[in-house]
């Protein structure tokens, strides 16, 4: 069945099909897989394009891309250059004029004969890092491409800084060439000895006056007013053995009866402490000092009449215990994950933020998400909750953020809410 696209997504893919170099600035769920795929098949039916290449991550090449080509660019077929080396140069080889991969295989793409003249970025915050070798990788490739379009929720999910190395790639004519002179036009060197730097006054406005002609801003009024409300609850408690984590927090080492946990600097320690808030830490072996935390989980699923939740976890250890307490809790790599979900028959959805933080959509099988613990992005925070509160979710959703009290839990929340801001003041400079 062919979509019918909304107002203000048939203006923000006008802009695209009106530049070559454009960016898609749009909050989860609001469509702009829609709105490119309108604008693509557009360019491809006028010949104005001959074939486009998709970047985007894995499980947007193959769960999101094929499944909403048929809907907005029916016309044009799509193959998904996903998998083993054989599978991807098939897909390249084949007749289909778009082309979707996903970021990992930008190495290899970069040595293979390419026909492209079009290029879409997905998720364009995987390119915020000039000096990367993916981002190297990706320079070699887009060389010939003349069209170049950018879709990203979020240019600042972890600072200002973010913006460099995603505008470079689409139009270096934004904000310049080298990431050196970007920072010392727009930011101070605060401390040398840890390269620290801080936006200069009105940094921000300026920055976003400059890429404001290349960037549309979807408008959130029509898209929001049709979402369900969101509703986010901190559920706190307290450690019930505090030694462990307090000896880490103060001397850096942490022991117990049969082992020890180290921490060699200031950032392993942080990681150490963000574990310790969860109850266990990674030594020889994980070893487990305290379960509060989860025994909240317990309650907290009790009290929701075991209705179907996500939960988001950020270390292996706590999807090990995540497993062992509910046995018939269900992962995205299990078979049919998705689709079991959606159909309302998966009670415990276990995902991570990296892996469920962009492109599925997941609004059909429930309206609960629990973080057990939080990713330090803004942008993943956003984007797992988006995979239930985004168009056709049907019921209010709830957002449970577990922190542990007097424990880094607090730290990483007040920087989520801070990037928070930020981003806010950025979306009302573009617009």
């Amino acid at each position: 069945m062919v979509g019918s696209l909304r107002p203000y997504q048939i203006e923000a893919a006008d802009f695209l099909y009106e530049r070559d170099r454009a960016m898609i600035l749009a909050p989860v769920g609001a469509g702009k897989t829609a709105i490119t795929l309108t604008a693509m098949q557009d360019m491809l039916f006028n010949e104005e394009v001959g074939r486009f290449l998709v970047l985007a991550p894995k499980r947007v090449c193959t769960d999101v891309w094929p499944v909403e080509q048929p809907k907005w660019a029916p016309f044009h077929e799509i193959a998904v250059a996903v998998g083993s080396p054989k599978e991807r140069l098939a897909a390249l080889a084949s007749s289909a004029r778009i082309v979707v991969t996903n970021y990992d295989n930008l190495q290899w793409l970069a040595e293979q004969e390419l026909d492209f003249d079009a290029i879409v970025f997905d998720e364009l915050t995987r390119l915020k890092n000039p000096s990367g070798a993916r981002f190297k990788a990706l320079n070699k490739v887009i060389e010939p491409m003349v069209i170049r379009w950018g879709l990203t929720g979020s240019f600042t999910s972890n600072g200002l800084e973010d913006v460099f190395g995603q505008c470079k790639i689409v139009d270096q004519n934004l904000l310049g060439r080298a990431k050196g002179a970007f920072m010392q036009q727009y930011f101070a060197l605060i401390n040398r000895e840890y390269n620290d730097w801080q936006p200069r006054p009105g940094a921000l406005a300026l920055v976003m006056e400059r890429i404001k002609p290349a960037t549309f801003v979807l408008e959130p009024g029509e898209y929001k007013d049709k979402l369900p409300t969101l509703h986010t609850v901190e559920v706190r408690g307290n450690l019930t053995n505090r030694k462990p984590y307090d000896d880490m927090k103060t001397e850096f080492v942490a022991q117990f009866p049969n082992d020890r946990a180290i921490a060699v600097n200031a950032g392993v320690v942080t990681a150490k402490l963000q574990q310790m808030a969860s109850g266990f830490v990674y030594a020889d072996k994980p070893v487990w000092f305290d379960t509060s935390k989860f025994e909240r989980l317990d309650e907290l699923l009790e009290e929701n009449q075991h209705a179907n939740t996500l939960v988001a976890y950020t270390y292996k250890e706590e999807l090990a215990e995540l497993k062992r307490r509910y046995p018939k809790a269900v992962t995205l790599d299990d078979d049919r994950a998705i689709e079991r979900w959606n159909a309302g028959s998966v009670e415990l959805l276990l995902v991570h933020p990296k892996s469920a933080g962009h492109g599925l959509n997941l609004q059909h099988g429930g309206s609960r998400i629990v973080f057990l613990s939080l990713p330090w992005s803004l942008e993943l925070y956003e984007q797992t909750i988006g995979r239930l509160h985004r168009s056709g979710q049907r019921h209010d959703v709830w957002c449970y953020v577990m922190i542990s009290n007097k424990t880094v839990d607090e730290k990483i929340w007040a920087a989520l809410h801070d990037k928070r801001a930020l981003s806010d003041i950025a979306m009302e400079e573009l617009k």
